[in-house]
């Protein structure tokens, strides 16, 4: 591909250097090489950019008032989501779709065009597969499950029926969507639980991405819905009936409990709790650890973009730091083991 090919597709200047330059990849400033592009968002990296061997450097714009002699520069408002961008276009094209010998196709399946399916992947009956898409191998799709176009089904993902998938959808190895959710009613003379019915659906919207071993539970007797453009780390689990909103962050080992919904924007950071029927607001930051109560509803209201919330209950990390300075002098003031609040040895 070439750099003006880039820049056509992607946006930016091209501020020196041959716009028929072809283009191999991207890599790290301390790695890329002569027909690779590297970026810089920062002076210190800007410098470090520069003097590097990488053919091709993205930078903001007026970053630096002279370049290398041969580098081709490209300045972009966002370099980094230039970079990302450009990674996606130069990756190596896929192998060409079609169905493994070993692989298991149930009775009324569709399968779209260019659609890849691995080995002893499972596709059960009434099933529709997208153009375009692709399944790895021991991956099991169950009965009526529609998957849009252009996914990437990893390994050993379990998709339960009642599931719909929209378009460039990814879920990495070992992700499972759809399972029951855990709902059980308790007899209040005999202690035991039965399962409250597990029979609604999963929705996962367009450009969601799904983290290995993640767990995304169906509705109760609705529906749980993932929005567009949300990305999922591993090790998450979201409960049954969430409603959580568009390019939502869902860092790893975050737990969502049943019924609850997440903000537009939002952020929850790694080990973040979230108890039942919760409300997290549009664009709130959630930081590591933090946790919010059942029933509770968590917002930026009044709070400047971008505060970050920490602790549980949640709330501004200003404040927190606060709390564990007062806690801190009060502990020093404290009396020693021992001894009095007036000082006297005690009897």
């Amino acid at each position: 591909m070439t750099l003006s090919e880039l820049i056509a597709a992607l946006g930016g200047r091209l501020a020196q250097g041959d716009p028929e330059r072809l283009v191999d990849g991207v890599n790290s400033c301390e790695r890329a090489k002569a027909f690779e592009v590297a970026f810089a968002d920062s002076p210190s990296a800007v410098a470090a950019a520069l003097a590097s061997d990488a053919g091709i450097v993205v930078l903001p714009p007026g970053a630096a008032s002279e370049w290398p002699h041969g580098k081709c520069i490209v300045e972009s408002d966002q370099p980094r989501l230039w970079f990302a961008k450009a990674a996606k276009l130069l990756a190596p094209a896929e192998t060409a779709g079609g169905v493994h010998p070993c692989a298991a196709i149930g009775a009324h399946v569709e399968l779209g065009a260019h659609v890849a399916v691995g080995a002893h992947a499972v596709i059960e009956q009434g099933a529709v597969i997208g153009e375009g898409t692709r399944i790895d191998a021991g991956a099991v799709i169950g009965a009526g499950v529609r998957v849009g176009a252009d996914c990437r089904i990893y390994p050993r993902v379990v998709i339960y029926p009642g599931t719909t998938l929209g378009d460039r959808v990814v879920a990495h190895a070992g992700a499972v969507l759809g399972g029951d959710g855990f709902g059980y009613v308790r007899d209040a003379k005999t202690g035991a639980y039965t399962q409250f019915p597990q029979q609604g659906t999963l929705v996962i919207e367009d450009d969601v991405e799904i983290g290995a071993n993640s767990t995304i539970d169906r509705g109760a007797l609705a529906e749980t819905r993932i929005r567009r453009g949300t990305k999922i780390d591993n090790l998450v689990h979201v409960g049954h009936n969430c409603d959580i909103g568009e390019d939502a962050i869902l860092v790893a080992l975050t737990g969502i409990s049943g019924s609850s919904t997440v903000g537009k924007g939002a952020i929850l950071a790694g080990q973040v709790g979230i108890g039942d029927h919760a409300h997290v607001g549009p664009g709130v930051i959630l930081g590591g650890q933090s946790g919010v109560f059942n029933g509770k509803t968590v917002s930026n209201e009044g709070l400047r973009p971008g505060t970050v919330l920490y602790g549980t209950p949640a709330r501004p990390l200003k404040q927190v730091l606060r709390e564990q300075a007062v806690l801190a002098r009060l502990a020093r003031r404290a009396p020693k083991s021992g001894e009095t609040g007036s000082g006297e040895q005690g009897l």
